[in-house]
């Protein structure tokens, strides 16, 4: 009798341990599946809050370079209402540093005027709208009239400068 009762109290203990060590997991896993929800939820608020400032950052990239040429719009402004025929060099003055002050706000901002002239023809900056018969002292393939001036904006072609390229002459004999 003894064996039987002796082997029944371990296997009690063996259950209530078992139970015990089942709750505790039951626990664990309730504590891990809160903080996963955490998680996820921590998740999705970054998300939404990098495309917010994404978002926002796009809608108002422009606002550095507006606050610089507004006060070049209202000096423009401000030439044209008080232009007279007598103020004419005067006029012209101010444009010419309004033109500056506007150069030098679009630099600040990375844009970079692609200097063309009397330089080869670059496809990648250029657009050749003509060709023309290369002038005495040019060389075929030298730009040799901007249309149309071009930007870069951080090395990327904002705008390519639009020109007019000399080509051979058809009389000469090519090597």
């Amino acid at each position: 009798m003894n064996d039987e009762t002796s082997g029944d109290v371990p296997e009690s203990e063996d259950s209530q341990n078992i139970e015990s060590h089942g709750e505790k997991m039951e626990a664990e896993i309730a504590r891990l599946e809160k903080e996963l929800q955490y998680s996820a939820a921590e998740t999705a608020n970054v998300r939404q809050r990098a495309a917010r400032d994404k978002s926002e950052a796009l809608k108002f990239d422009a606002s550095s370079l507006s606050r610089k040429m507004l006060p070049l719009l209202g000096s423009l402004d401000k030439a044209i209402s008080n232009f007279d025929e007598s103020s004419s060099e005067a006029f012209l003055d101010g444009v010419k540093m309004t033109l500056e002050g506007m150069k030098t706000a679009l630099g600040s901002e990375g844009v970079v005027h692609i200097e063309a002239v009397g330089s080869q023809f670059d496809p990648t900056c250029m657009e050749a709208i003509a060709t023309v018969s290369a002038p005495e002292g040019v060389e075929p393939g030298s730009v040799v009239e901007v249309v149309e001036e071009g930007y870069l904006l951080h090395e990327r072609v904002l705008r390519a400068a639009r020109v007019i390229v000399a080509e051979a002459s058809g009389d000469e004999s090519t090597n």
